[in-house]
């Protein structure tokens, strides 16, 4: 805990140091390519960087393969933060990414998120195989997509549900999204009866207007959340600084707030 302590305080004293010695030369502004799910929590995160250091964060909120895309194509960006290692780790292969700066800085866990008032009475992970539900997911390349897939297969393998349960729900999806933001608001509008989510994303900013049923571990995912620098970042020190920041107990507990399990919370 002592060391804990120590580290962000040394965090804190590096920002301020950046601060002062930018003198009137203007500020480097960085700019972050991050999932479209952590936007509240890195609102408030870069919030805190600016206010220590002075320096602008601008992000880019959209689902990873477009975050990818847009890299592979050319887009200036100084960090990434995604929603498990797929996209990420396809970026470091083709070279996008400084491996040494690569963190883990989060855990997340699939949910189905439902209306507020729950028109369809949706009480149990069954009840999405029951014909004339309207489900949405993420496409298949999105992380909340392709790890919703991942629970269907693992509940059509108990009993419980029986082996065309996976079937069953796949026949009643009538959206696949491509941000996990969509999902949620097209549920708390009543677009659909239930949609595939991570936990988190049922974030302070949707209570009151959509509720969640949890999966159970035996058939849920971890998936670990990764943040780096570029390569092609103009400003290394302060992307480093801004990882550092995310990973601090400070940082950790923006992300608890949001329901995000902290990354110390795996150690």
């Amino acid at each position: 805990m002592e060391k804990r302590i120590c580290a962000s305080i040394g965090l804190i004293l590096a920002l301020a140091s950046m601060m002062s010695s930018a003198g009137s030369e203007e500020s480097p502004q960085l700019t972050v390519f991050c999932g479209a799910g952590l936007s509240g929590a890195f609102n408030e995160i870069g919030q805190l960087y600016q206010n220590a250091s002075g320096i602008m964060v601008e992000f880019n909120f959209d689902g990873a393969p477009a975050l990818r895309a847009q890299i592979e194509q050319g887009a200036y960006a100084d960090l990434l933060a995604c929603a498990d290692y797929k996209h990420m780790n396809a970026l470091r292969a083709e070279g996008y990414v400084n491996n040494s700066t690569v963190r883990t800085f989060a855990e997340n866990e699939m949910a189905v998120v439902l209306p507020l008032h729950n028109p369809a009475n949706i009480l149990s992970l069954a009840d999405l195989a029951r014909p004339g539900t309207l489900v949405l997911m993420g496409t298949p390349e999105l992380p909340a997509g392709y790890h919703a897939r991942e629970v269907l297969s693992k509940l059509a393998n108990d009993s419980q549900y029986g082996p065309d349960y996976r079937d069953k729900v796949m026949a009643n999806i009538v959206s696949q999204e491509t941000t996990v933001n969509r999902i949620v608001s097209k549920v708390a509008l009543g677009e659909a009866d239930a949609g595939f989510a991570f936990a988190s994303d049922v974030s302070p900013a949707m209570v009151g207007k959509v509720t969640k049923i949890s999966i159970p571990d035996r058939y849920n995912v971890a998936v670990d959340f990764p943040i780096g620098a570029l390569k092609q970042s103009r400003h290394a020190r302060e992307a480093q600084n801004f990882i550092d920041l995310v990973i601090s107990p400070q940082g950790q507990a923006v992300l608890e707030k949001y329901e995000f399990i902290p990354a110390a919370a795996m150690d």
